[in-house]
């Protein structure tokens, strides 16, 4: 399964001083499951895209994740 994430280009503070650019970002997962167990592999911005995830007071942003690999096995009982 693949999901991306398009956003558009925002406002970064009032009085519109400057803006912060649009972005796509890809996410992916991977799993298998067994039974009652399940194994998976999710990727999230396959692409390593450069955005920033929020914006706060005084010209602050926060730039989002790089690339990362998540692994997870879960049991149900």
């Amino acid at each position: 399964m693949e999901d991306s994430l398009y956003t558009g280009d925002r406002e970064a503070e009032l009085p519109n001083t400057f803006k912060i650019p649009s972005y796509v970002r890809a996410d992916a997962t991977i799993f298998y499951k067994r039974d009652n167990w399940r194994v998976g592999l999710n990727f999230k911005n396959l692409f390593d895209t450069r955005y920033y995830d929020s914006q706060g007071y005084y010209y602050y942003l926060r730039p989002g994740a790089p690339f990362t690999v998540l692994g997870t096995i879960s049991v149900e009982f």
